[in-house]
């Protein structure tokens, strides 16, 4: 699997960090402070990158052609920032990736998802503005956490 170059936010230092890892999250290699987790996956590797790990997965659906996908994009990556060690943001392209965008019937992009252990948490169409997106996230994760604790 891929590796993806993430500056730390931090100390400034740059990091290459995992598209997948079985445990934990990733750290910056000079301050060790949480890193924001950012990586894109396809068809081939979204199961071992976006359905597997230690902390919620927030999809984004997108297209290069989309514009609120461009739009919403920064929003995404700076809520995954706010969440460093807690979120793993995961970028997939419908067009590259055809069947991931057919497992989950998108039938628009932006389309967002909340994942957690693979299952889908929470489904949102459209671009939004940060702190929509955030109470979005902040009601999935608290459902995620719902769920954990009734298991």
């Amino acid at each position: 699997m891929e590796k993806t170059q993430i500056k730390c936010p931090h100390c400034g230092k740059t990091n290459r960090v995992p598209a997948a890892a079985d445990t934990g999250t990733p750290r910056c290699g000079n301050c060790h402070e949480p890193l924001p987790w950012i990586v894109a996956a396809g068809d081939d590797d979204f199961a071992g990158v976006a359905e597997e790990g230690a902390v919620p997965v927030l999809v984004d659906l997108w297209a290069t052609w989309c514009r609120p996908c461009l739009m919403v994009s920064p929003a995404l990556e700076q809520l995954a920032t706010e969440r460093a060690g807690q979120l793993k943001l995961v970028k997939v392209d419908v067009d590259a990736a055809p069947r991931t965008a057919q497992r989950f019937a998108v039938r628009a992009v932006p389309t967002l998802l909340v994942l957690q252990h693979g299952e889908v948490l929470a489904r949102q169409a459209g671009a939004a503005l940060v702190p929509e997106l955030r109470r979005w996230l902040d009601q999935a994760l608290a459902e995620g956490r719902k769920k954990e604790t009734t298991a």
